[in-house]
């Protein structure tokens, strides 16, 4: 999904606080975020007063980091895959960034971070967030698509298809746990348990 989209390099292959000696960077970092966020829920105003039914616009200013992360994530997932390029470029440092604000980030957040590195390019990333979702849980199915992912691109196909055989031996036990993560990704992990199958 990545192919022909700008490599952009990121600060750490983990997410953590920052430190204190890079206070300034991160609070403009985080201005930015707000910003941006505030921008693209704007336009969104109709979509969510018709959601929501009182006419009241989403308040950006009470978005937890969580929720700011989240909805960064959504966006540059929906214009790689609408092959907007040049929008991606745009939004994707910022989910990035606000993924790396994460104090304690879930799993989930941590798949999403690494999908988002995916995007731009950025294999470190993109294997340090499998491999550290795998430490925590060794058959989940995010953690598993994400290694693979990561390894085919490190051009390692041999790896790939290991991970691939993973998620094919896991996957109907862990379904069966009704996890929501998994609930909320159904149709990554259908294409690559596709894939999976093909390979």
């Amino acid at each position: 999904m990545g192919d022909g989209l700008p490599v952009i390099e990121a600060r750490s292959a983990t997410i953590g606080a920052p430190s204190a000696a890079s206070v300034l960077p991160w609070g403009i970092a985080f201005l930015a975020v707000l910003a941006l966020v505030a921008m693209f829920a704007g336009q969104n105003v109709g979509k969510a007063n018709s959601s929501s039914g009182d006419g009241a616009a989403p308040d950006i200013a009470n978005m937890s980091p969580s929720e700011r992360a989240s909805r960064l994530y959504v966006r540059v997932m929906e214009y790689a895959e609408s092959g907007k390029v040049d929008s991606v470029a745009r939004f994707a440092p910022m989910a990035m960034t606000a993924h790396e604000m994460l104090e304690r980030p879930t799993l989930d957040e941590r798949y999403h971070y690494g999908r988002v590195a995916e995007v731009v390019g950025t294999g470190t990333i993109v294997t340090a967030q499998a491999d550290t979702i795998l430490r925590a849980q060794p058959k989940s199915l995010l953690g598993l698509l994400l290694g693979a992912r990561a390894a085919r691109m490190d051009k390692n196909e041999a790896a790939a298809r290991g991970f691939d055989q993973r998620l094919l031996g896991a996957l109907e036990a862990e379904l069966a746990t009704k996890n929501a993560d998994y609930a909320n990704h159904r149709a990554e992990i259908n294409r690559a348990v596709a894939e999976a199958r093909k390979n």
